[in-house]
């Protein structure tokens, strides 16, 4: 059996997207002739919570851990909320406080690459002597937070250990770094650092094909790339009866840039031209939503159209998306962001809902929904084609006949994506 050591921040009882990819790696490796061993803070800051999920860890996966000094935990005494916000990854939408100015300055040129930097040293030191007891075949990192890969960088530069690196969002490419207020400096020490992890790694894994293509241009190591997936074991049958009005799902954080005002605007130019139309209509919401994103709706007079549920577990989640007539995909409309695939599309897949997207022109979210029949997908200058789009979608609603035949989507399954894994890691071990 290859032994891999997986080094992450997030891990239950975390909730949100950033855990699940590992946490279902870890589950299926072992179904692969591969060990995992799961290396995690003792005692992180997680901004969102989720206790059921922490039912879904094996018992037989070893799981090592060490603490953690974080600045979040200093700093909500100075702004709890805005605190509670940027340990998120949510910046700041309008115009910053003071405070706020001032931590994100903080945070961006003092804590680099992230706020969790202060985990590598304490963490090198303890797996190296973990390791020279309990010889392991490949060290695995995942960010962000990117400062995980530090520690593999310094691993692999004192151990000679195999070290593959995962990114699930590009590092300094990443549309909040303009908010961090960099200095030159700054700016230049993260460039520096990624190109260290990027250069010095035996193989780099990504989540799309516009980040692997971005990094390519920018390392001679080789790059895979490995989506996200969904867990076929939370592919329990769908309700007998979907959701009696027309609802339409994000599930999810729903920031202020990935607002859809031109959604806004169809759905409230449909409210006018159908009678039916703004009776049936349920926007549900679950997960952080923006204060800007509620004003927009409120704006085209769809408040009361509204169903906002909050924060959900991952199982309500799961529920919810298979209740809903639509599931909503909303990212930003920027070239930074079309390397970004939500880990909610692939669960969006399993639910078997059609799902209708908005992204930047040229996104990686297309061809995936293209290619699996799963719905449809729209740039921001494609108003009219989705406003004729929805309003076939209500009209087979009205007619119990809005449904997809998906293709292909078995490709995603965790199981499935875990086997191409453990197919790279015998490659990357092997070489």
């Amino acid at each position: 059996m290859t032994k891999a050591l997986i080094i992450t921040y997030y891990w239950p009882p975390a909730g949100g997207p950033g855990v699940q990819r590992w946490l279902k790696f870890a589950t299926y490796l072992p179904e692969y002739e591969v060990t995992p061993i799961v290396y995690i803070p003792e005692n992180p800051n997680y901004a969102i919570v989720d206790d059921n999920i922490s039912a879904e860890v094996p018992s037989k996966i070893t799981i090592v851990s060490q603490p953690i000094k974080e600045p979040y935990k200093l700093a909500k005494k100075f702004s709890k909320s805005t605190t509670q916000e940027m340990s998120r990854g949510i910046l700041p939408d309008k115009s910053p406080s003071i405070m706020e100015r001032l931590m994100l300055f903080v945070r961006g040129n003092f804590f680099i690459p992230d706020a969790r930097v202060g985990w590598v040293k304490p963490s090198v030191k303890y797996l190296k002597d973990y390791i020279r007891q309990n010889p392991i075949d490949v060290v695995i990192t995942t960010g962000p937070p990117h400062s995980v890969h530090l520690i593999g960088l310094k691993l692999k530069s004192e151990l000679g250990c195999t070290w593959l690196a995962d990114f699930r969002d590009p590092w300094t490419t990443i549309g909040y770094h303009s908010k961090l207020h960099l200095s030159k400096r700054a700016a230049n020490k993260h460039k520096k650092l990624e190109a260290q992890v990027l250069n010095e790694a035996d193989q780099v894994l990504v989540t799309s094909p516009t980040t692997a293509r971005e990094f390519e241009d920018i390392t001679t190591t080789p790059v895979a790339v490995i989506t996200n997936g969904y867990d076929a074991s939370h592919a329990t049958a769908a309700p007998t009866t979907l959701d009696g009005r027309f609802s339409i799902a994000h599930i999810g954080s729903f920031l202020t840039k990935r607002n859809p005002n031109l959604l806004w605007e169809v759905l409230a130019q449909l409210a006018n031209e159908i009678d039916s139309f703004k009776a049936d209509l349920n926007l549900v919401f679950a997960g952080y939503v923006s204060p800007q994103v509620l004003e927009s709706v409120q704006k085209y007079n769809l408040s009361d159209s509204v169903s906002n549920k909050g924060y959900l577990s991952h199982n309500e989640a799961i529920i919810l998306q298979k209740e809903s007539q639509l599931l909503l995909i909303s990212e930003i409309d920027s070239a930074e962001t079309k390397c970004i695939i939500p880990g909610k599309l692939f669960e969006y897949f399993m639910a078997g809902r059609p799902i209708v997207a908005i992204g930047p022109k040229g996104s990686d979210i297309k061809p995936l929904i293209d290619k699996t029949g799963t719905g449809s997908f729209f740039d921001y200058s494609e108003k009219e084609e989705l406003k004729a789009h929805i309003k076939s979608c209500y009209e087979q609603y009205r007619n119990d006949s809005l449904t997809i035949q998906p293709i292909g989507i078995a490709q995603f399954s965790r199981k499935n994506l875990t086997g191409q894994l453990a197919n790279l890691i015998d490659q990357v071990v092997s070489r």
